[in-house]
């Protein structure tokens, strides 16, 4: 069973950079045909997909913050990123990560809380 936990600074300030990893246990993040997903809930709202990598790289990203949005992995420490640019309070939220065959999202992390404030 694959396990993920986020970790990154629970605090950013408007216009930084937040930067969230993504640690994988329990199988390989080359795994054939499992994606690594970000995902986030801001408070009152629903979940939205942000973006992902796949088992061979490739990176995938929502239009409406592919502008702004980069993921990366670490096979060797079997982790994988997000960095989201210029970040406003509309960023704050609860973000997580979740992986899956295409179209699934089997296992989840625990979310971890991103507030953006000065």
């Amino acid at each position: 069973q694959v396990q993920l936990q986020e970790s990154g600074p629970g605090l950013v300030k408007p216009s930084q950079t937040l930067s969230l990893t993504c640690t994988v246990s329990g199988g390989p993040i080359t795994t054939n045909y499992y994606y690594w997903r970000w995902i986030r809930q801001p408070p009152g709202k629903g979940l939205e997909w942000m973006g992902a990598i796949g088992y061979s790289g490739s990176t995938y990203y929502s239009p409406a913050l592919k502008s702004r949005t980069s993921i990366s992995r670490d096979t060797s420490k079997n982790q994988f990123t997000l960095q989201l640019n210029s970040v406003t309070p509309e960023d704050t939220a609860v973000y997580y990560c979740a992986s899956g065959l295409v179209a699934t999202f089997a296992s989840w992390g625990q979310g971890t809380q991103v507030t953006v404030s000065s």
